[in-house]
């Protein structure tokens, strides 16, 4: 197995340990000598030879799989086109994964986070440390928690939603679950008690929208 981090940055160097893991319970040995593991970046300026982990062009890229480490969803939907096919699941070992939880293409979960059960997760999904998913959620493509965001139980939450650190979504009730709207952000340590709309960007506790932030 050959894994290819499609981003050399912060995110990027944080979920190397994890692609590193998933090698070598899949071969069972790591030899970075191999480039088992590699960065992928558009930018030549960052190839650079003396790094542990080498760092590609997406040409020179070829029967690699990739987990794509890049925050922004629009981009990332680039990137996944770019990598069609060849996308790959990044579980820290020390996530928890419940019961009858399916989950997309290319998602990624960092130490720490947890699904709890009867949840769909969709394609590219990226869960930061110590965020969490309750129960009875439904989690679109493309969808960013940053760290420490809790997700409480009967949450829908559409395509290309950002939700910032600390922030907390209070769960839904069966047959009306909170949901949050395509595109939609989510500040920093905001307290989402009801449904937001796609495409605004709300903050503060309760959540507000904030006023001309809409895509």
């Amino acid at each position: 197995m050959k894994i290819a981090i499609y981003g050399a940055g912060g995110f990027g160097r944080e979920i190397a340990a994890i692609a590193k893991h998933k090698i070598v319970q899949e071969t069972g040995s790591w030899t970075s000598a191999a480039h088992a593991l590699v960065f992928v970046s558009d930018d030549a300026t960052e190839h650079d030879p003396h790094r542990e982990i080498p760092i590609l062009p997406l040409t020179a890229a070829d029967g690699y799989q990739f987990a794509i480490a890049v925050a922004d969803a629009s981009t990332r939907r680039k990137l996944a086109e770019r990598t069609m096919g060849r996308a790959v699941c990044l579980i820290a070992p020390t996530a928890i994964i419940g019961p009858d939880v399916v989950i997309g293409e290319g998602a990624i979960f960092c130490d720490f986070t947890m699904v709890t059960a009867n949840a769909v997760i969709g394609r590219h999904f990226h869960c930061n440390i110590y965020a969490y998913v309750a129960h009875d959620c439904v989690i679109g493509d493309f969808v960013t928690l940053a760290p420490r965001v809790s997700i409480n139980g009967n949450t829908v939450i559409e395509d290309d939603v950002y939700i910032g650190t600390g922030a907390i979504l209070r769960n839904g009730v069966k047959g009306r679950p909170l949901r949050i709207g395509r595109g939609a952000t989510i500040g920093m340590g905001a307290v989402v008690t009801k449904d937001v709309p796609p495409g605004v960007t709300v903050v503060g506790n309760p959540a507000r929208i904030l006023p001309g932030r809409t895509l």
